[in-house]
């Protein structure tokens, strides 16, 4: 579904993503891990469109998508949750996540119209933040919820999108002991239904080790690992350059 080829980004003389050729294919949860600056984020952010690439494709469902805007990646599937959350911070819970689920259908110029009449919308945002534990939050403003709130509200933005492929950069940072379960099970749901592709940047190596499907190395912005959790974990390169295990 999703495929980045020889995908390369340079800032100056440094290469921070070194023609990275990877695919991945829907119902499978593959971790992208690494070092601090090992490229993690970066290759991320060339997927979304964030960052436009040196060189090299990202192709999704079998279209070029290298040449099209963050924004128009998102119309094409492309889902993206950050580090740091973005929300509108001065809107309720419940308006972040209506104004997702009305971007997905296109309403286009009705987004401000007297939206209480369109009481499918409003359902739908409010069986999101249901599912998010957010449901007694959703006349408050996004801007007074705690972090780890904050961070289940981006994840229910990003669910109202509906988008093929979800991109989770570390979706768990900064969130307390307690808040985390929430967010992986909701994680655990999207991969049970099969149906999308998932990528997930996370240094809480427990936490990759129950989720993922699939291990990506990425070391100085080249792919130097792919495959079975189990298998990466164990192998020379990946404790040398992700473990710091000398040879």
């Amino acid at each position: 579904m999703l495929e980045t080829k020889d995908l390369t980004i340079r800032f100056g003389g440094h290469v921070a993503v070194d023609r990275v050729s990877c695919s991945f294919q829907p119902g499978q949860l593959t971790a992208i891990v690494g070092p601090n600056g090992a490229g993690k984020t970066t290759y991320f952010n060339l997927i979304s469109g964030q960052l436009p690439a040196t060189s090299g494709e990202v192709w999704l469902d079998g279209e070029n998508l290298s040449r099209l805007s963050a924004p128009l990646r998102t119309r094409k599937g492309l889902g993206r949750a950050f580090q740091l959350t973005q929300l509108f911070p001065h809107l309720t819970v419940l308006e972040n996540v209506r104004l997702a689920v009305q971007a997905r259908e296109q309403l286009g110029l009705r987004l401000w119209s007297v939206w209480r009449s369109h009481q499918a919308v409003i359902d739908e945002a409010m069986a999101l933040l249901e599912r998010v534990r957010l449901q007694v939050r959703a006349q408050e403003a996004a801007a007074s919820l705690p972090h780890g709130d904050q961070r289940k509200l981006e994840v229910a933005v990003l669910m109202a999108l509906k988008p093929k492929v979800y991109l989770f950069d570390e979706p768990t940072a900064g969130m307390s002991v307690d808040e985390v379960p929430v967010v992986l099970d909701l994680i655990r749901e999207l991969k049970r239904e099969g149906s999308s592709t998932l990528l997930l940047v996370e240094h809480k190596m427990d936490v990759v080790r129950e989720l993922a499907d699939r291990i990506v190395v990425l070391h100085q912005g080249a792919l130097v690992a792919d495959g079975m959790p189990e298998e990466v974990m164990a192998s020379s390169v990946v404790q040398q350059a992700y473990l710091g295990v000398a040879a």
